[in-house]
């Protein structure tokens, strides 16, 4: 499998991730003691939360293969500066997921005291909670500027990055919205994910579909000669 196609597949991988990541989470009032507790300890939130890991950890190695898709044009290196501010934002973003998903899934299924209280020092921890919004803020620039170089070097459909870009501009921000609006917003990162991935995956099949007729044609033509 070429390059650009293995970048496709990473792409819609984790556009599949994502959506699955709010639509399998569990949703109670983590704001309760039994909330929280039901919420937390179920294996459904280790799940949920591990498939967004594997996304973003996926979304990044796609950028790469649109970096090379866009190589030869105005905009190759503004799609590999797109790949490396998302590879960044996903490595701050990562550990805070780690805590969220491991931590306080054993946190909550100890029944420990004061248990609320222990979940926000994890969740609100300073240092955490800085590099967390850091994070997706890079990845949602990242996001942006992929687009940007996916419109400006139109090689790949120009419209192919929009909603991937929106997608990843509004992660932060979907994180105060009711469950019902975090899994539309997934629904809408798997859309833009997997319309990225497939114009990527096509504009290889296209380019190979060229290189045979052009072989083809140079064939006929020495056979003539």
């Amino acid at each position: 499998m070429s390059r650009n196609r293995m970048g496709a597949a990473a792409l819609a991988t984790a556009g599949v991730l994502f959506v699955l990541y709010p639509a399998i989470r569990p949703w109670h009032d983590e704001a309760t003691v039994s909330g929280a507790t039901t919420s937390m300890s179920s294996p459904a939130w280790v799940a949920a939360h591990f498939f967004a890991i594997l996304g973003f950890i996926l979304v990044p190695l796609g950028l790469l293969a649109t970096r090379d898709a866009l190589a030869g044009t105005r905009s190759a290196s503004l799609a590999l500066t797109a790949a490396i501010v998302t590879w960044v934002g996903a490595g701050l973003t990562l550990p805070y997921y780690g805590a969220e998903d491991f931590g306080l899934h054993a946190i909550a299924s100890r029944h420990v005291g004061n248990l609320i209280d222990v979940i926000n020092a994890v969740r609100y921890q300073p240092l955490a909670i800085t590099i967390f919004g850091a994070g997706l803020i890079l990845l949602g620039i990242g996001a942006v500027l992929a687009a940007v170089a996916v419109w400006r070097a139109n090689v790949l459909p120009r419209y192919s990055g929009i909603v991937f870009a929106i997608g990843f501009a509004l992660f932060l921000p979907q994180f105060y919205l009711p469950p019902a609006l975090r899994i539309a917003h997934g629904v809408l990162t798997g859309i833009g994910l997997a319309v990225l991935a497939a114009s990527l995956w096509r504009a290889k099949a296209s380019a190979a579909a060229e290189a045979t007729t052009a072989t083809t044609a140079a064939e006929a033509v020495t056979a003539t000669a």
